[in-house]
């Protein structure tokens, strides 16, 4: 019975296995020109349907009164959209003399450049009782990805501007009439987006196990694996170790956020830009491999150090109580 409630609880983990168990058995469905059709029904419908559905679930409300914290969110986006793949960047450049496939490389650079979610990092603060860091993708981030790519940078850009930003403003258009409705059924926008990601993932790998000439070698496979955890824990303490300066200003709540959100990054955002950006490269599957890694990689080191977290937040805001000047 645990196991069974374990499952349902991590069905989207669960549902990653079998779309690429699915995609190794048959990958003549998922495939190009297949019975699913993903050059239409993925690349357009299921991408504008993942950022409608994110448009229609953004309580702007929340958006505005969290850009309050104008600090806190600097310091979010100077270092996922700055730092953090500047460092991959250097990294990689020691990590490219070694045997590791040089396409699980590329795809740790594009994890590097991926926005934080606004789900398990949102989450995971609150489950501390910290701030929420909420962070736009800037454009900056497309133009990263886009020069990495062989599809002009005016179709990447068109192409994202159509199933990306268009579905994300009628979303938020939509939320405006149907708000109280919304707020009253409370529609499982999550399980939505998730079970269309499911569909982008099982199509990708399809087009992988389809093409004889991807071979993915278990060492290098292994090996990511380290990296991206040995990753996640260096930043996580980089961060702590900068936000909790004497001089840094934050809050332990502020220190809990820039954890949190400085450090994940977004699967859902990721896959479909992926697989817009690199539209019909042979190579997407192995470059999407260190996202799919590193997102329950995140997720599980981020449910292991909870406790540890929030005993340390607790026990700081009760230090900085007790150091206050009564009047």
């Amino acid at each position: 019975m645990r196991l069974l409630e374990r499952m349902r609880k991590e069905w989207f983990m669960v549902g990653i296995v079998l779309a690429i168990a699915g995609a190794k058995l048959e990958p003549s469905i998922g495939v190009n020109g297949g019975p699913l059709k993903p050059e239409i029904t993925v690349s357009y419908i299921a991408v504008a349907t993942i950022f409608f559905n994110s448009g229609l679930s953004l309580k702007t409300e929340e958006l505005t009164s969290a850009l309050v914290h104008i600090k806190l969110h600097l310091f979010i986006q100077i270092f996922t959209l700055a730092f953090f793949p500047t460092a991959i960047w250097l990294f990689l450049q020691l990590l490219s003399i070694t045997p590791i496939n040089e396409w699980l490389l590329k795809g740790l650079q594009t994890v590097g450049c991926m926005p934080p979610p606004v789900s398990s990092a949102v989450i995971l603060t609150k489950a501390v009782g910290g701030n929420e860091g909420i962070v736009i993708t800037p454009l900056l981030l497309l133009l990263f990805l886009g020069s990495s790519s062989s599809v002009p940078f005016t179709s990447i850009f068109s192409q994202l501007f159509m199933t990306v930003v268009v579905p994300l403003i009628i979303g938020q258009i939509v939320r405006r009439y149907i708000k109280d409705w919304l707020e009253r059924k409370k529609p499982p926008f999550g399980a939505v987006s998730s079970s269309v990601l499911l569909m982008i993932i099982y199509t990708t790998f399809c087009d992988t196990f389809s093409n004889p000439n991807i071979d993915l070698d278990k060492f290098s496979l292994v090996l990511i694996l380290f990296i991206i955890f040995s990753i996640q824990l260096s930043f996580m303490l980089l961060t702590f170790i900068f936000s909790t300066r004497n001089n840094s200003g934050f809050t332990p709540a502020d220190t809990v956020a820039i954890i949190f959100c400085s450090t994940h990054k977004s699967l859902t955002l990721g896959i479909p830009m992926l697989k817009i950006v690199f539209a019909g490269h042979e190579h997407l599957s192995l470059i999407s491999v260190p996202l799919l890694i590193y997102h329950p990689a995140q997720i599980l080191l981020g449910s292991v150090l909870v406790p540890t977290i929030k005993s340390w937040m607790v026990s700081r805001q009760k230090g900085v109580k007790l150091t206050r000047p009564t009047v």
